[in-house]
Formats: structure tokens, C-alpha cells, sequence
């Protein structure tokens, strides 16, 4: 039982949704934080056919039949003291009503894009909601295994289009059949990303973050210069995080990523 008290229970508690558009990956992310936070076991594989096509925040007989949210539910997971409840929100327009009146009770959210597609149309009308209520954003730049736009064109839209100002936590080292890995800015540590075997749902176990400039063996060619000088170019032109910025909404975090099957990874 806790011994807390209500004001004490309260502050430790944080709210936060997740927005995107239809087919960013927002469920699967939801499934990985709840994985990292301990709340589940294992993540639904939500691509999979029959009944393996399931998601743990997904649970009306539509969602399972076409891969989506349509309500919005609550997920709660407490973490290094803290007690998280996670909005899962409805990504298509048909349901978007549910996800307007679930952003009112956010004490942030999650913007989850496709590394492809960028800013989409229906994560523009949600990243509005959020704006009139002055709900910070973190944003989550999704599916760098296929082929994306340019990473500093991602972040100018954002920047240009959203009146944010990006702040990039990660930067990927190429993407699609390209895709090396992550290098954090300001550390100098590079974390390689591990391909599956052909042929394999399950995710390969990745390989410890080393220093960049000891990452030889995980790049071809230049890109490990092309890398190291992008880092360069990024820390120039990009403002660092700054907490209170992010809090009173001129700020986001900017973090990239993969789908996953089954594990959670730092490259999920």
C-alpha cells in the first residue's frame, strides 16, 4: 500500500498520448514503450495475420480486423518512480473526435512521422489540438528501414510548417538497405543497427554502442566521414534541447527509429 500522499501521488504521476497520422507506427511504438516499461511481456505482432494480428492497446473486433485504433484507451506503467499513463489515440480521421476530447487530459505527446511521408495531414490537424492546448511535443521520425527523405528536410518541415523549433537527440546514419545506425549528438557513441535474418520475424539482438570513430566495421565507403561531418553540420544548426523551451512548446526533441517484431532496442 502506499504510504504517499495525495499531492505526493499526484506529482509523481505524467500523462502523455501518442499522435500520428494512419500507418506511422503509432501502435507499434505504444507496444514498445509499454514493453520497456514493463507493462507487457512481449509486443503483439501487429502485421501478422489470423489471430496474431493483435495489439494490447487494440482490442475492439474493427481494430483487429483493420490493423488500427478507433477508441482511444489507457495504458499505465510506472518507471524509474514515476507513474505513466500512456493515451493511445485513434490515428484515422473517421475516429479523430475521440483523440480531440484524449488530448485534453496530456501533459505531452508523442508525434510519431514517417521517415517517407513526413508530415501528414492528419497528424498536421492533431499537432493542432495540441497546440491550442500548449501540449509539448516529443517527436518520433518512424521506419528509417525503408527508404526516407533527407533528415534535415524532415526537420526544416518541421521547423517551417509546425513553428517548432527541431532539436535532434539521434541522427540516422543513411536509411533503407543503407541504414548503418544511430550516432547520439554531443557524445560521440554510435549505436549500429543489426538487420534481420531473411526470412525471420523475430529482431536480431543489437550490437553494444561504441565510440563513432571506432564503428569502422558497420559502414562502407565514406559514410562513416559522411556521418561524422552531417554530426558537424547538425550541432551547428540545430539549437540543443532545452528543457523549458520544450515545456512551454517552442521546442521538440527530435528521435528516430524502426518498426520492431518482438524486442525492444535501442533502435526501435
Amino acid at each position: 500500500m502506499s504510504t504517499l500522499t495525495l499531492p505526493e501521488e499526484a506529482a509523481r504521476r505524467r500523462t502523455f498520448a501518442i499522435i500520428a497520422h494512419p500507418d506511422a507506427g503509432k501502435t507499434t511504438l505504444t507496444e514498445h514503450i509499454l514493453l520497456a516499461g514493463g507493462a507487457i511481456r512481449a509486443a503483439g505482432a501487429v502485421r501478422a495475420r489470423g489471430e496474431n494480428r493483435r495489439a494490447r492497446s487494440d482490442w475492439m473486433k474493427i481494430e483487429k480486423e483493420r490493423g488500427i485504433s478507433v477508441t482511444a484507451s489507457v495504458m499505465t506503467f510506472e518507471h524509474d518512480g514515476k507513474m505513466f499513463n500512456l493515451l493511445d489515440t485513434p490515428g484515422h480521421e473517421d475516429f479523430s473526435e475521440d483523440t480531440y476530447r484524449t488530448l485534453t487530459a496530456a501533459d505531452c505527446a508523442i508525434m510519431v512521422l514517417d521517415a517517407a511521408k513526413g508530415i501528414e495531414p492528419q497528424t498536421l490537424k492533431l499537432f493542432e489540438v495540441c497546440r491550442l492546448r500548449d501540449i509539448p511535443i516529443i517527436t518520433f521520425i518512424n521506419k528509417l528501414d525503408r527508404e526516407a527523405q533527407d533528415p534535415m528536410t524532415l526537420l526544416d518541415d518541421i521547423a517551417s510548417r509546425l513553428q517548432l523549433d527541431p532539436s535532434p537527440i539521434w541522427w540516422p546514419a543513411e536509411s533503407g538497405n543503407r541504414l548503418r545506425g544511430m550516432a547520439q549528438l554531443g557524445t560521440g557513441t554510435f549505436q549500429p543497427y543489426a538487420r534481420k535474418t531473411a526470412g525471420s520475424d523475430e529482431d536480431p539482438d543489437h550490437p553494444a554502442a561504441l565510440p563513432l570513430s571506432d564503428a569502422a566495421a558497420h559502414f562502407e565507403g565514406s559514410e562513416q566521414a559522411d556521418l561524422a561531418e552531417a554530426l558537424e553540420l547538425v550541432e551547428a544548426g540545430y539549437k540543443p534541447f532545452d528543457r523549458q523551451a520544450f515545456l512551454e512548446g517552442h521546442m521538440t526533441p527530435v528521435l528516430w527509429g524502426r518498426p520492431c517484431a518482438t524486442s525492444a532496442s535501442t533502435n526501435c
